[in-house]
């Protein structure tokens, strides 16, 4: 009886722990495809409505857009604006 009591116990805990681990990779599964939608958005929002700096590029290799208010900025792996400085730019 004791046996089989501590068999029972100890499926139920490996049972708990295998679905709280596919819980987690679910979930970073799903950030990470949450920040490639993003990033795509804002790039193509950023090539259709602002310019592209062709003679310069960002700190890491990134594209730079112009805005309207003549500002610099690339868009990061997650789909945010970074503004930069235009002594921070590189040639290409």
């Amino acid at each position: 009886m004791k046996n089989a009591f501590k068999v029972a116990i100890f499926a139920a805990g490996l049972f708990i722990a295998t679905q709280s681990h596919a819980q987690s990779k679910v979930d970073r599964d799903a950030k990470a495809v949450g920040h490639k939608t993003s990033e795509v958005a804002a790039k193509g929002k950023a090539d259709v409505v602002d310019k592209k700096y062709k003679g310069k590029k960002g700190p890491k290799g990134q594209t730079i857009y112009i805005d309207k208010y003549s500002h610099y900025y690339y868009v990061n792996s997650k789909g945010h604006k970074y503004y930069c400085k235009k002594s921070e730019l590189r040639d290409r």
